[in-house]
């Protein structure tokens, strides 16, 4: 009998709805009958615009990250609130947190930089259980779950592969992570940048910050992934986001090397963290801790 692969899903930004999570593991029981979610009773709790409190968030990750019976963790959507709660769960994280793999993007980022930067347990850039919602979104759920319960390198974003040392992020919230604990240090790596809802002058205004910022000047290279549902200037920019990129890397003397397949859509493929390309899911639960 082939061995359940248990993935657990919390939220520590926006809720989950119940109906969502049905649907999950409806599709599930479809796609990757090896694969067991397991969904903390917080994703369904509202306080504002957060699944639960602070601390309830906080103590929800901490919980399935330390439990010794999940092989990876599944963060549920994006939003706003990883970032109000990520120090204080990177401070409780025991030895079981660093045998799982972690997925997810967006504001999702912050945990993901802050588990980079303490080389706890294997991570990813790619699909949220939340865009089972997107059209299409069975897709994006389906490149989820084959990553998570089989390291399937069909997944992953090609040109980001070959033992290339790569992260992905999306912009605004890199620009928040620089010069905090959270921030991993990204000598020689290639970068992928995305982003989405956001007016041309504030991706320009963002890239400059990233390409005047110290802690990026040895970068191996940068990438441009999709910069979607663009707000319209009052008057028009006049570059493109590719434009805007090519501009601030040339400024700052590092290599801009073309195109990432990752964005805010259910094309978003993944982008494991360091570079290491798993082959089955064995492989990847021997990189945990490993050095970027």
């Amino acid at each position: 009998m082939q061995k359940k692969v248990r993935i657990g899903i919390v939220a520590p930004a926006r809720r989950l709805e119940e109906a969502t999570a049905e649907r999950l593991n409806l599709a599930v029981a479809g796609l990757e009958p090896s694969v067991e979610l397991k969904f903390h009773p917080h994703c369904f709790l509202a306080h504002g615009h957060f699944a639960g409190t602070d601390a309830q968030r906080t103590t929800a990750v901490v919980d399935y990250a330390n439990d010794p019976t999940l092989d990876a963790l599944w963060f549920a959507r994006g939003g706003y609130g990883t970032g109000r709660i990520a120090a204080d769960v990177l401070n409780q994280l025991g030895p079981s947190a660093g045998r799982k793999t972690y997925l997810g993007y967006s504001d999702c980022g912050f945990l993901l930089a802050g588990l980079y930067h303490q080389r706890i347990g294997q991570i990813a850039h790619g699909p949220l259980a939340n865009d089972i919602l997107r059209e299409g979104g069975t897709e994006a759920v389906a490149r989820g779950l084959a990553f998570l319960a089989r390291g399937d390198s069909s997944t992953l974003e090609s040109s980001l592969r070959a033992g290339i040392r790569a992260v992905a992020f999306n912009l605004t919230v890199l620009c928040h992570l620089l010069d905090t604990p959270l921030m991993p240090d990204l000598t020689g790596h290639v970068l992928a940048l995305e982003e989405t809802s956001e007016p041309l002058y504030r991706i320009d205004r963002s890239l400059g910050q990233l390409a005047q910022a110290g802690s990026l000047r040895k970068l191996a290279g940068v990438r441009l992934g999709r910069i979607s549902d663009v707000v319209a200037n009052d008057v028009d920019f006049g570059q493109s986001a590719e434009e805007c990129v090519k501009f601030w890397c040339a400024k700052a003397a590092i290599p801009y090397l073309g195109i990432a397949d990752i964005g805010h859509d259910v094309g978003n493929k993944i982008v494991v963290f360091g570079g290491r390309v798993p082959e089955e899911r064995g492989d990847l639960r021997s990189n945990s801790r490993s050095t970027p």
